[in-house]
């Protein structure tokens, strides 16, 4: 089967590209297309193969300037062309990717990560006030319709859509008026192998990991610690870098930037608990934390309630520094009650292979074949 995969910009490594790896290992003579390409910046199992791009690529500086262009992206995702015989398109989409014109007869599958956050219900995250300056603010009112009127009727070309959570299907349902199924992303659980020492938290610190996005809430996370004295150590970086570094902070919270990968699960074992601030899609960063044998206190929305159970982690219950520090404050009295094992055994249930089994389930349903195995 001659498969061409879709997949919005290549510009970082992070959980959609992963879930873009575990595609290309799946189908590895397919050929990728997407808006952008930063050579280099992928893993060879995705560099190294035909990649083709949209004309965006030629605009100079694109690839640190590219969210400038969002009211481009849907013109630029049409207008690139998949040429060849193929048998299947299979997109991996969070903004543009399933918008792609497939040939005709040629059935396509969208694998979402969500509608596009930013025009909908997560709108005053990225452009609220105190996020984005008037100016930019304007400039996202001024295309959220036609934006949000494009997410919707670019379904249109979709013959089976696949969410990567319960929480992104109900989405789905309400912003698309479209049915989907569920496929949950896949946790490297192989690079997540070594489990902390008895009683675990060897490091006594708190983590936060994550792209500096407005949605993923790390002010929440460092307004806080700043009423507590546990350390917390940030790992990431990104677009509001600038507004939440200026500050003075105490001294026992941290910045370490980007780390190479190869140094998180020890940062995953030695961390007391993962903190997770944002309403996620669904999140593979609590995942990896309990893949290591740490547990997650996360806000109690989003794909969070369908990775951490009670046995595995905390919820808070407003996305606010006084429910988060009570709940930090909970979790000394919890802590002992918890097993790193139970929290591997819930990562397994996430595992690359059954994420690969499910996605050919969901491709050999679409082509009208028996399904090699269930779905998830």
């Amino acid at each position: 089967m001659k498969v061409a995969l879709v997949h919005d910009w290549l510009v970082t490594h992070r959980g959609g590209e992963r879930v873009l790896d575990a595609l290309c290992e799946l189908y590895p003579d397919a050929d990728l297309y997407t808006l952008i390409h930063q050579p280099g910046s992928q893993p060879p199992r995705i560099e190294n193969r035909r990649i083709t791009t949209s004309f965006l690529q030629h605009i100079p500086g694109i690839h640190a300037r590219y969210r400038h262009f969002l009211p481009l992206f849907p013109r630029a995702i049409e207008a690139l062309r998949i040429t060849g015989d193929y048998d299947l398109v299979l997109s991996s989409s969070h903004c543009v990717a399933k918008g792609i014109h497939a040939p005709p007869g040629v059935p396509h599958l969208s694998y979402v990560h969500a509608p596009m956050r930013y025009m909908w219900d997560l709108f005053d995250d990225y452009f609220g006030p105190g996020r984005a300056k008037l100016p930019v603010r304007a400039a996202a009112l001024a295309v959220r319709a036609y934006l949000q009127a494009w997410d919707r009727a670019s379904t249109d070309g979709v013959d089976r859509l696949v969410a990567n959570s319960q929480h992104i299907a109900g989405k789905i349902q309400r912003f698309w008026g479209r049915e989907a199924s569920v496929v949950p992303p896949p946790v490297e659980l192989e690079r997540f192998t070594q489990m902390p020492l008895q009683g675990g938290g060897q490091g006594g610190y708190f983590l936060w990991l994550g792209a500096f996005a407005p949605y993923k809430r790390l002010d929440v996370a460092l307004e806080a610690f700043r009423t507590l004295s546990t350390p917390l150590w940030v790992v990431g970086t990104g677009q509001e870098a600038a507004r939440l570094t200026s500050g003075p902070l105490p001294p026992h919270i941290r910045f370490l930037g980007n780390v190479p990968d190869a140094a998180l699960p020890a940062l995953y074992r030695d961390a007391r608990a993962l903190l997770f601030t944002p309403e996620e899609d669904f999140g593979i960063t609590p995942l990896e934390a309990q893949a290591t044998g740490r547990p997650v206190i996360a806000f109690g929305k989003g794909g969070a309630l369908e990775t951490v159970t009670p046995r595995t982690g905390l919820f808070f219950p407003e996305q606010t520094p006084a429910s988060l520090a009570a709940a930090v404050r909970q979790f000394d009295a919890w802590e002992p009650s918890f097993r790193p094992e139970d929290a591997r055994a819930q990562a397994e249930r996430f595992g690359r292979a059954r994420f690969q089994q499910a996605i050919q389930a969901e491709v050999d349903t679409l082509l009208g074949l028996t399904p090699s195995s269930p779905a998830v």
